[in-house]
């Protein structure tokens, strides 16, 4: 069910920017793609730009963002590696809009099939028949030669008793290796840990274990739990010319039980 607040946005939006003959398309992916929307939804709209005025448009797009409603904040997505991307927050109410500016011809490299809610001469239609979405997978193989250095790495924060850093690194190590993995291994697409706790309902108890609380065995146990998920994982993804590191694993896993034996010793 689509909420009435982002219907009435979505109706303007397509009133106010089919009248600007540079932008031949309008769709809409996430949430809304699947119909799952609720109140806690935002809207992640891309809008389909001629390649010929592509430039025009997004040295004005912030102005574009704010003839849409009233704006409260508008920032480019940079910290998210996406410069095309507005992110926006209107209202009151207050209503979350992501707005992704993308030329015709980009359409062919897209990572989900989008809802066309507007088009201008079935020019996004015709674009998307001929291509198919790819939404990016985890490299097994890049994330095996990294693993265990970043398991080091969180046991030496443990040693020197930085616990915030190693609360936030089992953080990470969830949202970029464990999230993703147990996704795909529920045939979900692999979104860092978006609505894990719908899609993963079995995994939970074992995820829940990951969450470390501020002190040393809290922290210790959940790199444990952290080491037996991506193991299993792994184990699980692997393909025939993937390639172990061993002699890391081997010796990350150590010097781990070393650092939590010598703190163990001190209580």
């Amino acid at each position: 069910m689509i909420p009435q607040i982002i219907k009435d946005f979505i109706d303007n939006t397509i009133k106010i920017l089919s009248e600007d003959k540079r932008i031949v398309g309008i769709t809409a992916g996430g949430s809304y793609k699947t119909n799952n929307m609720d109140e806690f939804s935002d809207i992640d709209l891309i809008i389909v730009i001629d390649p010929l005025f592509f430039e025009d448009v997004m040295l004005t797009k912030n102005n574009i963002a704010e003839g849409l409603g009233k704006t409260l904040s508008v920032f480019t997505g940079e910290h998210v590696g996406e410069k095309r991307l507005l992110i926006c927050l209107y209202g009151p109410p207050l209503l979350h809009v992501d707005l992704k500016f993308v030329s015709l011809d980009d359409l062919s490299y897209r990572i989900e099939e989008p809802v066309i809610l507007w088009e201008r001469e079935n020019f996004v239609s015709n674009k998307i028949k001929f291509s198919k979405d790819k939404y990016p997978l985890p490299d097994l193989q890049w994330i095996e030669d990294r693993f265990w250095v970043w398991i080091h790495y969180a046991t030496t924060k443990i040693g020197r008793g930085e616990l915030f850093e190693t609360i936030e690194f089992i953080s990470f190590l969830r949202q970029t290796v464990i999230g993703p993995l147990t996704l795909m291994k529920n045939g979900k697409l692999p979104r860092g840990v978006r609505k894990i706790e719908y899609d993963a309902k079995n995994d939970l108890p074992v995820l829940i274990k990951t969450v470390a609380s501020y002190n040393i065995q809290s922290c210790g146990e959940s790199i444990k739990t952290l080491i037996k998920l991506y193991v299993e994982l792994r184990d699980l993804f692997k393909d025939e010319g993937f390639v172990f590191r061993s002699d890391a694993q081997k010796y990350s896993i150590i010097y781990l039980d070393e650092i939590l034996d010598n703190y163990s010793k001190l209580d």
